[in-house]
Order: structure tokens, then sequence, then C-alpha cells
């Protein structure tokens, strides 16, 4: 059973997230509500800490990284177009929370959070399929299915920019580069790949970067 000082402290961390996504409210011109994709990652990994099934921890993490995509594609994108420090806070809380993956659930922190997750070498992630490439008997599939669409929709969200800026650049862009960036992609997709169908999910994976990579032509045939 969850006790009351562990839903405090979460919910503080929620609250300090909701600081820095609403930060322009308080100070405007200033670069601090990018620490939002940061901040998001402590209190969806304090449900994970706290006993919250892993999945839940995961949807409410991507959602929170959501609602920063969303606002800074509709508000700092829109304004500056600039995509480099969206991609970089979001890059650096995924690493945030990788290693907080590592360390969370060591034996020497909290064993219990290894629960329903399989090791990736040191890191711990949701065991979402077993050797048969069958759903585990603990997934909820309604769940399941939340995780899957608010990890695409994270997915979709920070990809999207990169396509508006190729759209709308007045230099030629080469086919190299364009498979340079496709490249970029190909850990995202591998991953959303396995969420959906599992370890078979690597065709799926080539399928989504020619697919990035026919987008992409279509968009600089022009040029």
């Amino acid at each position: 059973m969850v006790d009351v000082g562990s839903l405090i402290i979460t919910a503080t961390f929620f609250i300090i997230f909701g600081i820095f996504l609403f930060y322009d409210f308080f100070r405007s011109g200033e670069k601090w509500g990018f620490f939002a994709y940061i901040a998001a990652v402590i209190p969806a990994n304090m449900l994970w800490y706290i006993g919250i099934n892993v999945l839940i921890a995961y949807i409410v993490l991507f959602m929170l990284w959501n609602f920063c995509l969303v606002r800074d594609l509709m508000y700092v994108y829109r304004r500056d177009k600039d995509y480099d420090d969206i991609i970089l806070f979001l890059g650096l809380a995924i690493l945030v929370h990788v290693v907080l993956c590592a360390i969370l659930p060591a034996p020497q922190v909290n064993p219990s959070m290894q629960e329903n997750t399989e090791a990736w070498a040191y890191f711990y992630f949701p065991a979402i399929y077993d050797a048969s490439n069958n759903v585990q008997t603990w997934v909820d599939t309604t769940l399941l299915m939340g995780f899957r669409a608010a990890a695409t929709l994270t997915i979709f969200l920070a990809i999207w920019p990169m396509i508006i800026d190729i759209k709308e650049s007045e230099e030629r862009i080469s086919l190299l580069a364009l498979i340079i960036i496709d490249a970029i992609f190909i850990l995202p997709f591998l991953w959303l790949a396995y969420i959906w169908v599992g370890p078979i999910g690597f065709p799926l994976t080539f399928l989504f970067c020619v697919i990035l990579l026919i987008v992409l032509l279509m968009l600089t045939r022009e040029k």
C-alpha cells in the first residue's frame, strides 16, 4: 500500500513539472521552460518507485512529454522555429530516464521495481513479451494500448517539426543528408516496432525508415 508521504512527494514533483511547463506564464522569454522535459521524468519514475504499474508510469511519462511537445510546437516552434532546443532537452530527458532505469531498480535501491521488467544490460524496461513473442500475462491490454499510443504520439510530435523544416528549407538537401536524417530515427523506430509487435519487429523498423525516406524525398523533390 502506498503511504501518504510518498503520494505527497510524488504530487510535489508533478507541481514542479507544472511550473516548468507553464514557465512562460511566470517569466516569458527565458528557456527554463524546456526543463519541463527533464522534470517530467521525476514524477513518472516516482510512480514506478512507489509501486504503481510500470506501464502506467510509462504512460504518464510519455503524456507529460507530449504536453511539452504540444506546448513547444504551438508556441516556441511557431514563434522562433527553434527546433534544436526541443530535441536537445527531449534527448536529455530520455537519457536521464534511461539512467534512472539502471539506478532505481538496483538491488541496493528498490529491487521491487524489477517486477514485470526485463534487464537489458543494467537497465530495466517493461517486459511486455515472452520468449514466444506473446504478450505477458501481467500486461493489461488497455494499458498496453495506451502505452503504445502515447509512445507513438511522442515520436510523431518529435519528428513533425523536422519534416516542416525540410519542407520549408530554401536550400537543396542532398540524398546523403536525407539518408543520415533517416538513420537518426532508426533507434526510435526500432523501439516503436518492438512495443507494437515484439522482438520480431525489425522488419517493421525497416519499413518505417523506408516510409520516412520516401516522405523526405517527396518533400525535397523540387529543391
